[in-house]
């Protein structure tokens, strides 16, 4: 089981603080509903009593550094989170209720306390007081904190924008849904958890502190929002350095690290296209790193964060993943900016955060598309030429077009931070979206495309070209092979799409593919390595070791911690010193990344797992059975403790698992097959049979159910119905190589020529270097 599944602490249930809104959503920073406050003790910037050693807290900094801090006080980041106090909540709590598909809220004050009825976690009605306020443009949230530490967002928050905006309001975060008690988004849930889902990113030098044997909470930062050191690190030495008591020549004006500074760029436009005529080198651990810590989405795995490192020294980011992004890299989910950015041109020629960003307000640099100006020629692009529509008020600017926007939390407007050329040929081709349609929302794609060729001609530009590729990948087609190993193997293609495209490939096995996942296991870039490490599950161990061996002394944390994972198997004992030493180092690394995530049922399920591949068998019941306790709608947990029991030899207690986590989640139908499974080791043939079809219904999409249904109803003698099965199956996963073999089987066992004939070409398409398959397309022929 890969690290990767601890990915996910950025959830859209809780971003309104993670502020990678793209700051083009801020018109004015705080907004004109409260002054910037001033710094003062217990207040904003002020440092706490528990914060870390090394920090000063952000009013300390304000004594030398007043324009900063001036520009900082207005922005969002100064707000992400606050105590719950008059000056700092946004909402109406003048005995306001709020109803929504059978739950309710009420929202008053007690005395100077801010109070909220609503249903608790067992779904009966009852008081809580207001401890704190998150966010505060275009929309608060609030938080509930309880005796066990934990702090948890109401699901009712506040629309802070205008009236005339249509804000001034309450409103549900989830209008479309009825949450009950035992969802985990349910707002004493799991995915409501401030501590795990939003506290690194709301609050300074951050420390979670989760105790897995009191199951609570005891979570500390330095300052209760987002402030100075929370991208400049420590202050401590710096401030020595200031005082005379460090050495004037102590590197980084006493600051442990900083973000590598980006060599003088030179943006003079070229006439001819518009544009800037040279970019600037890119080092690494630059700004845009310190920003990706809060501005991607990804998972943490470790507290010790530094500026100027690469976030996979600490973070864990995702690939440009199906459902949190289009197959051409545009944001679908709420992924934020880091990852929109990293596919640009912009980012490919050197450009910055903080070259569009003021960096302390957080502002645009211009106003609007003014802030393109000042590297691209205005004239040019605002002419019908180019854009296709009459200059005017009402005319698209740069940013509708080139960064197209998504509506999350009902109100939260973000802007894809990709820089794209809009494309609607892609659009007929992949159903991604595109900005034409975006606006003209009564004419279709092909109309759209139609219009940009009449514009400027049958030929397509554009940067990013990668999503034809990722779209026939997800759908398995073997196409794609080849164009994946292309964007894998180009040193130019951006690293995000590098590291998708190499994961993408564990599903295109040959001889070509696993040549270049060797090739990335020594790409410069660490997610491009990380992806390459994954990829080697499934690989004899003799294979793995040899590869990836060299890989325990990489210096990014968050490659040997996936070196581990594939190498858990490997007794100690049996290494040689240097390789003993480095592979435990990498072991003690692995197991503290889980442990950090202890209060999540993912972070167990790892730890049991890799357990358990060490031969821990007591160890891994213990993680199973402690991520069960946090999060009994966990089908994965169950699966893995029953498979636990199965081992050991314990049928009955991996079976009782199983029916309570069916019970407990009737619709999750990863437990049903495992339990069906279970019973047909005991020949309770119809009984299995049952839960593999349940299994099947729940999640006709997964391939794997309908294959072992299908063989079950062929085993069973009901052949035709098996048939029927894998038919279905193969709609809607037409390039599953294992149903195709059943098909195959199907057709030669009746006779079907023609069909086996179609069926083993697909094969040797998806298995090009399997020598059986090539023989039997041969007897077809």
């Amino acid at each position: 089981m890969s690290f990767r599944p601890l990915i996910g602490a950025c959830f859209s249930a809780l971003a309104v603080g993670f502020l990678s809104a793209a700051v083009l959503a801020w018109s004015s920073g705080l907004s004109a509903q409260r002054p910037p406050p001033s710094l003062g003790p217990g207040g904003i910037g002020a440092l706490t009593n528990t914060a870390p050693a090394g920090y000063v807290g952000s009013a300390t900094c304000a004594g030398c550094h007043a324009t900063e801090t001036k520009a900082w006080l207005t922005s969002q980041h100064a707000h992400a989170m606050s105590r719950a106090e008059p000056q700092t909540v946004l909402g109406n709590f003048d005995d306001i209720r709020i109803a929504h598909r059978g739950s309710s809220a009420r929202f008053f004050r007690d005395g100077p306390r801010f109070m909220v009825e609503t249903e608790g976690a067992d779904g009966k009605t009852a008081t809580f007081e207001i401890t704190d306020t998150f966010g505060i443009h275009p929309l608060q949230q609030y938080l509930v904190t309880f005796p066990d530490g934990r702090r948890q967002a109401l699901p009712f928050a506040y629309d802070t924008r205008s009236s005339a905006e249509g804000g001034q309001r309450w409103f549900h975060l989830y209008p479309d849904q009825a949450i009950p008690p035992s969802d985990a988004l349910y707002w004493t849930g799991a995915q409501q958890n401030w501590n795990f889902m939003c506290a690194e990113c709301h609050s300074t030098a951050l420390r979670k502190n989760y105790d897995p044997a009191s199951n609570r909470f005891d979570t500390r930062f330095s300052e209760i929002s987002v402030g100075c050191e929370s991208c400049h690190g420590p202050a401590r030495g710096h401030l020595d350095w200031t005082r005379g008591t460090r050495a004037p020549s102590a590197p980084n004006k006493g600051f442990a690290s900083v973000a590598a500074l980006r060599p003088p760029a030179d943006w003079t436009i070229d006439p001819a296209t518009g544009n800037p005529s040279h970019g600037a080198s890119r080092p690494a651990g630059d700004v845009v790193e310190t920003c990706a810590r809060c501005h991607a989405r990804r998972g943490i795995f470790s507290e010790d964060w530094r500026p100027g490192q690469p976030l996979t020294q600490t973070h864990l980011p995702t690939f440009l993943s199906e459902g949190l992004f289009e197959a051409d890299g545009m944001m679908q989910d709420e992924v934020f900016n880091d990852h929109s950015f990293k596919q640009s041109l912009m980012y490919a020629r050197g450009v910055t955060c903080g070259d569009c960003h003021e960096p302390h307000s957080a502002k645009l640099r211009a106003p609007g598309s003014a802030v393109c100006g000042q590297c691209h020629q205005t004239e040019k692009f605002v002419s019908q030429a180019h854009t296709g529509h009459t200059p005017g008020p009402k005319a698209p600017d740069c940013i509708s077009c080139h960064m197209p926007a998504r509506t999350y939390m009902v109100v939260d407007k973000r802007h894809d931070h990709s820089f794209r050329i809009p494309r609607p040929d892609l659009s007929v081709r992949l159903g991604t979206r595109n900005a034409c349609t975006d606006c003209h929302t009564d004419k279709s794609a092909q109309w759209a495309a139609s219009a940009i060729e009449h514009w400027h001609g049958p030929e397509r530009k554009g940067f990013q070209n990668w999503g034809g590729a990722f779209h026939d990948a997800r759908l398995g087609d073997p196409a794609a092979r080849d164009a994946l190993i292309r964007l894998a193997t180009t040193p130019a293609t951006p690293a995000i799409v590098r590291a998708t495209a190499v994961a993408e490939l564990r599903g295109f096995p040959s001889i070509a593919t696993d040549a270049a996942l060797q090739k990335a296991l020594a790409d410069p870039d660490p997610l491009v390595r990380i992806a390459a490490v994954e990829s080697a599950a499934g690989l004899p161990f003799d294979i793995r070791w040899r590869r990836l061996a060299p890989l325990l002394t990489d210096p990014v944390a968050g490659v040997r911690i996936e070196v581990a994972n594939q190498l858990a198997e490997q007794p100690l004992a049996q290494l040689p010193p240097i390789d003993r030493d480095r592979l435990s180092a990498a072991f003690k690394e692995y197991e503290a990344a889980q442990r950090l995530n202890a209060d999540r049922p993912e972070g167990r399920s790892n730890l049991g797992v890799f357990l358990l591949r060490q031969g821990d068998v007591a160890g891994a019941e213990a993680e199973f059975r402690a991520g069960l306790k946090l999060g009994a709608g966990f089908p994965a947990l169950a699966v893995n403790l029953a498979d636990l029991y199965r081992f050991t030899g314990r049928e009955r207690e991996a079976q009782d698992v199983l029916r309570e986590a069916i019970k407990t989640d009737p619709d999750a139908a990863a437990p049903r097959h495992a339990l069906a499974l279970a019973l047909i080791r005991q020949k309770r043939y119809d009984e299995a049979l049952a839960e593999l079809q349940r299994a099947y219904e729940l999640s006709p999409d997964n391939a794997r159910f309908a294959y072992v249904y299908a063989v079950a109803l062929q085993s069973l003698g009901r052949v035709q119905d098996s048939v029927t099965v894998i038919d279905k199956a193969l709609g809607r996963s037409p390039n599953d190589a294992d149903l195709l073999t059943l098909a195959l089987n199907a057709a030669l066992r009746s006779g079907n020529a023609a069909r086996a004939r179609d069926v083993v070409s697909k094969l040797l398409l998806l298995r090009p270097d399997d020598a059986e398959i090539a023989r039997l397309a041969a007897q077809l022929r």
